[in-house]
């Protein structure tokens, strides 16, 4: 049965719920291992699919852009961009969880509206596993302690206490999080990366900016293509992975070959942009025009936006 007792004279009498020591392990250990199972069930299941694919040729340049028939697909590239990161600060802003949770129910209807991969979805879901994972163990033993917190001492160690304000706090935030990262596929997939960059240059995004991004995002997988292919290269010729001083040497001059063809092919590059009339910027890929119909969705969203946070703010 609860009891109320002060942990310390300096605060308000919480409400004391005595557990054991062992349950501690429990609450901490369980959850973790399902979340490590869980996240590695989900790389093999993303890793299977990636495989039975083809792996595309990056050295050859991506010109199709994306296709989709889907609202986002048809959605000026500027006024998405407004209203989706208009939207994400109105999640920020939400302060409980309910609202969080409807949010991330939103945001789940918008994945669907538009037609995301779910793959990818995944993979950006298993980018923030630990940012998440952290807020839910740190924040319920670290949060200070407010009058008529309920808290949970182990063992009759005061010093260990388990807030559950704290962790409903983390809980929220890291709903926060799940329902704005959910947002990033619908916002970056719907429309080629250079369309969405020449959106965010007409927005007042340097333009050289966005050069580097495209360059950056096209080279890396060329990079990373180049570098599997050395890999598979050394693996045909007899190389495995050991703990042993000739191993580190072998990567050492893995990462210095591929260092050194990067460079190579950087120069090449540049020189093939040079020769056909590249003088600071690109060719714009496609013509925006902004639609009476755009800005009917970006109004009903945001209005979306502030129903929530007035649904937060009543409760």
């Amino acid at each position: 049965m609860p009891l109320k007792v002060p942990l310390d004279r300096r605060m308000a009498d919480p409400t004391l719920i005595q557990m054991p020591l062992w349950q501690l392990l429990v609450m901490v250990i369980t959850p973790l291992a399902v979340l490590g199972a869980g996240v590695t069930l989900l790389r093999w299941l993303i890793r299977k699919r990636s495989a039975e694919k083809d792996d595309p040729d990056w050295s050859v340049p991506q010109l199709e852009g994306t296709a989709g028939r889907s609202p986002f697909h048809r959605w000026d590239v500027r006024c998405k961009i407004v209203t989706i990161l208009v939207y994400s600060f109105m999640i920020t802003a939400i302060q409980q969880i309910t609202p969080a949770f409807v949010a991330i129910g939103l945001s789940c209807l918008v994945l669907v509206v538009a037609r995301a991969s779910l793959a990818k979805v995944l993979m950006r879901l298993l980018a923030i596993v630990g940012f998440i994972t952290m807020f839910l163990l740190v924040m319920p033993f670290t949060v200070p302690l407010h009058s008529g917190d309920t808290v949970i001492v182990f063992g009759g160690l005061n010093w260990l206490h388990f807030s559950m304000r704290g962790f409903w706090l983390a809980a929220t935030i890291a709903a926060k999080a799940v329902a704005i990262t959910l947002l990033m596929e619908p916002l970056l997939a719907t429309a080629p990366l250079p369309v969405t960059l020449q959106g965010l240059s007409r927005l007042g995004v340097p333009d050289m900016a966005g050069q580097m991004v495209l360059l950056s995002y096209r080279y890396l997988n060329v990079f990373r293509h180049e570098a599997r292919r050395m890999s598979t290269g050394m693996q045909v010729r007899g190389f495995r992975k050991r703990s042993n001083v000739a191993t580190v040497q072998t990567m050492a001059n893995f990462l210095g070959m591929l260092f050194v063809r990067s460079f190579e092919r950087t120069e090449r590059v540049f020189d093939a942009m040079r020769a056909r009339g590249y003088k600071g910027h690109f060719p714009d890929q496609a013509e925006l025009r902004l639609r009476p119909v755009d800005l009917v969705g970006a109004g009903l969203w945001l209005i979306i936006g502030v129903a929530l946070l007035v649904y937060d703010r009543m409760l």
